[in-house]
């Protein structure tokens, strides 16, 4: 759920590296899900690798937010250079009043306005932050969840008894040949 309400938020903010990133994220999720009710642990072993990749993805998130080691939150690096838009939260942030400005001295760009915002209660960076924050606490809950679902399903392969195959004193023991037959010669 977590997954889809940030994949919402990315579409409204037409930032198109996060949507495709987060997209791939629900289909591994799902993947993972259906590996956990299917018993399978190579679908629960990707989703394990995936939460690594994911948490990855959010750290530099984080970073390109608060601009460390030299990113820029208005360069033009999440939306593939296609478009100049932002995070959603930048115009919608809680508390965040919007004040559009005509730029009627320019010709053929009527339509067109200028943006401010001002008066918001958080800035829009700290909103991703925290949404990435966020995404790492359900990746790093998840990969722990996914390891210990693939020790489970792999302990219960080890310990499944082929009708006395693995078992040195087996409950029951069943003779294909009758006793007879193991000791009888055989005559060409």
């Amino acid at each position: 759920l977590a997954a889809l309400e940030r994949q919402v938020f990315d579409f409204l903010g037409y930032q198109w590296a996060p949507i495709l990133a987060n997209f791939l994220h629900i289909i591994i999720v799902i993947l993972g899900l259906f590996g956990t009710i299917q018993y399978r642990p190579r679908y629960i072993v990707v989703y394990a690798i995936w939460t690594a990749i994911w948490v990855t993805w959010n750290i530099f998130i984080i970073c390109f937010y608060l601009e460390v080691g030299g990113l820029s939150k208005d360069s033009e690096l999440l939306t593939f250079n296609i478009s100049r838009h932002q995070s959603w939260w930048s115009e919608n942030g809680p508390g965040c009043v919007r004040k559009e400005a005509s730029m009627s001295g320019i010709k053929g760009l009527d339509s067109h306005s200028y943006v401010s915002v001002i008066g918001c209660a958080l800035e829009y960076r700290y909103i991703e932050v925290m949404h990435s924050s966020f995404q790492i606490l359900l990746a790093l809950v998840g990969f722990v969840y996914a390891c210990y679902v693939v020790s489970v399903f792999t302990e219960e392969e080890d310990s499944f008894d082929f009708i006395g195959g693995f078992d040195p004193f087996p409950l029951y023991h069943v003779n294909e040949k009758p006793t007879n037959l193991l000791f009888k010669q055989t005559y060409l």
